[in-house]
């Protein structure tokens, strides 16, 4: 059941995987290259471990949403819509593998549940990754945001963990 399970969420990453692979032109600005694809670490398809699947769901969706937004330079492409999504994939991930592992747990990811359950995931993600060349929605509330963390989430630390990296697709 457990192989089952593990191939069925591998086949479930498989189209973010080739969306993220789809691009072939190779990147480079001022004699810096990123590559031209985003490539899961090994470890992505050989772990179960539900904190790891969450991130790995997280790096699939930002590189796609990367990829699509185009520029330059896909790796750098920092944007709102992108980041936000990716976020909210990491917390759906995070939600069905504490389903699955009854006993998984991770403060960080906790607190983005809460985060959401709050309804302020849009503000932490201007607030914590936010740049200014970004458009944002005029609902989103940062300092309401703020209030609710100083009484909720005093001491809270962001964390990216990107399970993969960017190079040059195989041809």
């Amino acid at each position: 059941m457990g192989y089952m399970l593990g191939t069925m969420r591998k086949l479930v990453f498989l189209p973010l995987l080739l969306l993220a692979a789809c691009n072939s032109d190779i990147y480079t600005r001022d004699g810096v290259t990123d590559g031209d694809s985003f490539y899961l670490a090994p470890r992505a398809f050989e772990s179960d471990d539900p904190v790891l699947q969450s991130w790995v769901a997280y790096s699939l969706m930002k590189s796609a949403c990367q990829l699509d937004v185009g520029g330059p330079i896909p790796a750098r492409v920092s944007d709102y819509s992108c980041e936000y999504t990716a976020r909210r994939h990491l917390v759906d991930s995070w939600e069905e593998q504490r389903l699955e592992h009854t006993d998984a747990t991770d403060p960080y990811l906790d607190d983005l549940i809460a985060v959401q359950e709050a309804g302020y995931l849009d503000e932490y993600t201007v607030r914590y990754f936010g740049r200014d060349e970004w458009q944002v929605p005029i609902e989103v509330q940062v300092d309401d945001f703020r209030r609710w963390q100083r009484a909720n989430l005093p001491h809270h630390r962001p964390q990216t963990r990107i399970i993969g990296s960017w190079g040059y697709h195989q041809r």
